[in-house]
């Protein structure tokens, strides 16, 4: 039980140092804290597929909480600034393999898809990569279901089938088309690791319908 609470009190100052780094970048709290709290729900809904623990989930929660600190040096590739930061800055304490998984998982929230061209993925052993792109699934979707940054999936589950996962989103007003095109967008890299088409359904609370 020691050593349980006490990698739990570590998570938690690492956590707290993120954070911090974020804040340094003048980042967008609200978004953050919803992406996060969406990305960790997909995460949670998905174990019975991925079968990945506590210590992923943390990485995962990392990930989140940095995604967008690349907004300090504007919003062209500030998923790849996001990286360069994580991989170098000394406000945050992870090992180099940590960095490395972090820094690729809140990379890959928009544009490209991992790859062994990008030397940062290449440079993980392949138990690693699987873990990133599980993590990156969840976090990219996560984003895209708040691209706007108005905070309108209230909640969300999922239903799990062989062939296809429903994401059951609960919202106070149905999204514009725009902003569902782009959930339907970032949905590419949660099909392929799932193996699975993937359907975002928003429902209103039935006083609304």
């Amino acid at each position: 039980m020691r050593n349980s609470d006490q990698t739990t009190s570590t998570q938690e100052e690492y956590l707290q140092a993120a954070l911090r780094l974020a804040q340094t970048c003048d980042y967008d709290a609200d978004h953050t804290q919803h992406v996060t709290r969406l990305a960790l729900r997909l995460f949670d809904q998905t174990q019975n597929l991925h079968h990945l623990g506590q210590q992923e989930r943390f990485w995962l929660n990392c990930a989140a909480i940095l995604h967008d600190i690349g907004w300090i040096e504007g919003r062209k590739s500030h998923n790849r600034v996001t990286l360069r930061i994580i991989l170098t800055t000394p406000l945050l304490p992870f090992s180099n393999k940590e960095r490395l998984i972090i820094g690729s998982i809140a990379r890959y929230h928009r544009k490209s898809l991992p790859t062994n061209e990008h030397d940062h993925f290449a440079a993980l052993l392949p138990d690693d990569q699987q873990i990133v792109k599980i993590l990156a699934a969840c976090l990219r979707l996560g984003d895209g279901l708040d691209q706007a940054h108005r905070g309108l999936v209230q909640d969300l589950t999922c239903k799990i089938t062989s062939k296809k996962i429903s994401l059951h989103c609960a919202v106070a007003i149905v999204p514009s088309s725009e902003e569902d095109l782009t959930a339907l967008r970032k949905k590419d890299l949660f099909e392929q690791v799932f193996d699975r088409k993937v359907a975002v359904k928003w429902e209103l609370p039935e006083v609304l319908k």
